[in-house]
């Protein structure tokens, strides 16, 4: 099982930057695809980005451009800088890890407000 915990969340004015951690527990870190996933009020939860054990990235339509996503497998964390914040990034953003379905975990979720 990995445990997962982010960091990095707050409040920034539109156009600002904001970097999330996410720190994964467990020595199997480095096989696994990691995901950085938000949810807005009244709103479906969404992808934002992702990243394969081999490196490989994807990212939600709205965020391409903006978002980039690693990993340090050394450091077992996976990273989501985020620039150029819009008041629609507002959102409770969630870390995922996933090995197959059953190998799926979640973060408890870190708040990132985009307000003036």
């Amino acid at each position: 099982q990995v445990q997962l915990v982010e960091s990095g969340g707050g409040l920034v004015q539109p156009g600002g930057s904001l970097r999330l951690s996410c720190v994964g527990s467990g020595s199997t870190f480095s096989i696994y695809s990691m995901g950085w996933y938000r949810q807005a009020p009244g709103k479906q939860r969404e992808l934002v980005a992702g990243i394969s054990s081999v490196g490989i990235t994807n990212y939600g339509d709205s965020v391409k451009g903006r978002f980039t996503i690693s990993r340090d497998n050394a450091k077992n964390t996976v990273y989501l800088q985020m620039n150029s914040l819009k008041p629609e990034d507002t959102a409770v953003y969630y870390c995922n890890a996933r090995l197959t379905l059953a190998q799926n975990y979640w973060g408890q979720g870190t708040q990132v407000t985009v307000s003036s």
